[in-house]
């Protein structure tokens, strides 16, 4: 048998190490098993290894508090993510385009006002109010124009630019029509059809949006163009040409309007075929 001085571990020795493994383990709980456990030499080293190891950085239960700290971290990000994207997402209807569509409704009561100031008739406020409705038709080219080159287009610009258009155009031939200047089956033609697209798309909103297309672009246009003209009361071959712009713009309201009903249509039996097929696929 190899005495202390040789290396060898006595029963006491080993005890003591068993003890000192056990007070270095977190948790006592392989300090305690190894005390429990140790009657000899070679079962002391073991314990005092196994001691060891449970104390080191690397331990699972380490790992593990590092993982779910991680996994917060990991968590926190995603969940930062998507409330800067719904920041974003909030933040992109009051981009440029938007604001100049809300704009042009701000300045429908200013033209109302312009237009039949002192009895509707006067040059200098009929001036002013071709101003003001000149600066709505502009700003109509200006925003989606903005819109699709700096991709800011929103649902909301979708809805609300024909809505500031048929606002501006509504009122501007509601005055013409009440100072005598244009006939009133013009302004019936013109106002149903912008009243009767416009309750379409409300109507068929769930299914998709209707945007606002090239033919429908060129129609506001040459109504501008015509309501424009009859704003400032030409007279000789300007009156003459007016009438005839006019009647252009009345051919292309109707036109474009029977077009945005086709839209509608074929938007509305997509949107319940795809409705029928995803509840069918529910079922089975």
């Amino acid at each position: 048998m190899k005495g202390p001085a040789s290396g060898g571990l006595t029963p006491a020795s080993g005890r003591a190490l068993a003890r000192e493994a056990r007070d270095r383990a977190p948790g006592g709980s392989g300090g305690g098993k190894a005390r429990r456990d140790a009657s000899g030499p070679e079962d002391v080293r073991a314990a005092a290894a196994s001691s060891a190891t449970s104390s080191s950085p690397s331990s699972s239960e380490d790992t593990g508090i590092a993982g779910t700290a991680e996994a917060q971290g990991s968590t926190r990000a995603p969940r930062g993510g998507k409330i800067a994207a719904a920041a974003v997402d909030q933040a992109s209807v009051w981009n440029i385009a938007n604001l100049l569509t809300m704009l042009r409704l701000l300045l429908v009561p200013a033209f109302v006002m312009l237009m039949l100031a002192d009895g509707g008739y006067d040059p200098a406020w009929r001036s002013f109010a071709w101003a003001a409705f000149a600066i709505a038709m502009i700003t109509d080219l200006f925003d989606g124009h903005l819109a699709r080159t700096y991709n800011l287009v929103t649902d909301f610009g979708k809805i609300a630019d024909p809505i500031a258009d048929k606002a501006i155009m509504g009122a501007a031939l509601i005055c013409l029509s009440a100072l005598g200047d244009l006939p009133w089956w013009v302004t019936g033609v013109i106002l149903g059809r912008e009243l009767g697209i416009t309750l379409l798309r409300f109507l068929v909103i769930r299914y998709g949006v209707i945007p606002a297309s090239r033919g429908g672009k060129l129609k506001t246009l040459t109504q501008g163009v015509a309501v424009g003209m009859y704003v400032l009361a030409l007279t000789g071959w300007l009156a003459t040409l007016r009438w005839w712009v006019m009647a252009a713009a009345v051919v292309l309201t109707v036109v474009t309007g029977l077009d945005y009903v086709k839209q509608a249509i074929v938007l509305r039996r997509q949107g319940i075929a795809e409705r029928k097929a995803a509840l069918e696929e529910t079922e089975e």
